[in-house]
């Protein structure tokens, strides 16, 4: 049995959780990932720098209402290293039966 390797990108559990959200909702606004992941938003903008340098998702700022707006977006790069992360998890969970 071989293991793959897992992306260190992905690896974090908040990275993962927000890559997790962005691949059911596309794109979410900086508040909304914050509320689900119960990250504080000092620690959620480091993530999301990590993630947007590795160009697993676009970050846009805008204004709605007059307030800023932070909405982040997966990208087809983000989409493909979240199928490469699962498939390379399940290399691990894998028992074969005999």
């Amino acid at each position: 049995m071989e293991f793959k390797d897992l992306d260190p990108i992905l690896h974090s559990q908040l990275r993962l959780a927000v890559i997790s959200l962005l691949m059911q909702q596309q794109e979410a606004d900086f508040i909304f990932i914050r509320e689900k992941t119960n990250a504080t938003a000092g620690n959620l903008s480091v993530q999301l720098n990590k993630l947007r340098e590795a160009g697993y998702i676009e970050v846009h700022k805008q204004f709605l209402n007059n307030y800023p707006q932070t909405v982040c977006k997966i990208t087809p790069a983000g989409q493909h290293a979240f199928h490469q992360y699962v498939a390379a998890l399940q290399s691990y969970l894998i028992i074969r039966q005999q």
